[in-house]
C-alpha cells in the first residue's frame, strides 16, 4: 500500500503552483501530490504536466472541464487516492496560506498518535491567522462557534481546509452522498467523521493569507456554510451513524460468509 497523498485543487494557481510542489517535494516526508485543476485558463494545469517529466510518479494532474466546486474537486482527488492504495490522504490549499510544512505535523499526528482525522487547526490555540481584515477573521471565527454550537463537535476549526485522512474515514464515508460543494464541504466531512466516531486531533497552525493569486472566498461560500449546516444537522436525525468498528465487523462478517 502506498503512504502519502496531497490533494491540491486548483484554478488559476500559475504563480504558486510550481513553488508548492517543490516545497511539498522537499520535506523529510514522502509525500505524492495530486493536483485536481478546473480548467485554468492561465496554464496551471500545462505548468504541471512539465512538472510531471521532473518528479515521475510522485506528481499526478486530473484535469476538469470548468470549475466545478471544491467540494468535488476535493471527492474526485479522495477517490483516486483510494483507488491508488494511498493509506493517508491529505487536503490542502495551493496559496501558501497553508505552510506545507505542517504536513509532517498532520501526517504524525494520525500515523504516530493514532488519529483518524488530523486537522490543521487555526483556532484551537486562539486566533493563529496573518494577513486576514479582521471583518474576514471575525466572520471565520464566529462560523466556527456556530457550527460547533449547531452541531455539537468538539472541534474549534470546523471550516479547516487542511487535514490529514486515514484511508478507513474516507471508505466509510458515502462520498456520493456529499451534499456541499463549496467550504460547507469541509464542514460536512468533518461533521460526518466524527458522527462515525473517527479518533480527532486538532493540530496548531499559523494561516497566512495568500500574497500571490487572487482569493477565491466569497460572503456566498461562508452563506453557504452557515445556513447549510442547519439542514446537515436536521438530516442528521434521519440518517445511521454506525461507528467504523461495527462496518469493519459486519464486512468481515459478509466476507466469511
Amino acid at each position: 500500500m502506498k503512504e502519502c497523498i496531497v490533494v491540491i485543487p486548483t484554478y488559476n494557481e500559475i504563480e504558486n503552483v510550481e513553488d508548492i510542489i517543490r516545497k511539498i517535494f522537499s520535506l523529510p516526508v514522502p509525500f505524492d501530490v495530486l493536483i485536481i485543476d478546473d480548467g485554468s485558463p492561465d496554464g496551471t494545469a500545462e505548468k504541471v504536466r512539465n512538472l510531471q517529466q521532473e518528479f515521475t510518479g510522485r506528481l499526478h494532474l486530473l484535469e476538469r472541464t470548468g470549475k466545478q466546486g471544491l467540494g468535488t474537486a476535493y471527492i474526485h482527488g479522495f477517490k483516486y487516492a483510494l483507488q491508488e492504495g494511498y493509506k493517508y490522504v491529505f487536503e490542502m490549499d495551493a496559496d501558501f496560506s497553508h505552510n506545507p510544512k505542517d504536513l509532517v505535523k498532520l501526517y504524525q499526528a494520525c500515523a504516530k498518535q493514532g488519529n483518524d482525522v488530523a486537522i490543521g487547526s487555526r483556532y484551537v490555540t486562539g486566533v493563529n491567522v496573518v494577513n486576514w481584515p479582521m471583518s474576514r477573521v471575525l466572520m471565520s471565527y464566529f462560523a466556527s462557534h456556530y457550527v460547533r454550537f449547531i452541531t455539537g463537535m468538539p472541534i474549534r476549526d470546523t471550516t479547516a481546509g487542511f487535514k490529514c485522512y486515514r484511508r478507513k474515514v474516507l471508505e466509510t464515508i458515502n462520498m456520493d452522498k456529499v451534499r456541499f460543494v463549496g467550504y460547507a464541504f469541509q464542514i460536512e466531512m468533518k461533521f460526518s467523521a466524527w458522527k462515525y466516531g473517527f479518533k480527532i486531533k486538532e493540530v496548531p497552525i499559523i494561516f497566512t493569507d495568500r500574497t500571490k493569486g487572487q482569493s477565491k472566498m466569497t460572503r456566498g461560500i461562508f452563506k453557504e456554510a452557515v445556513f447549510g449546516v442547519l439542514q446537515m444537522k436536521i438530516n442528521s436525525f434521519f440518517r445511521s451513524y454506525a461507528s467504523h468498528d461495527f462496518l469493519e465487523v459486519s464486512k468481515l462478517e459478509k466476507s466469511v460468509g
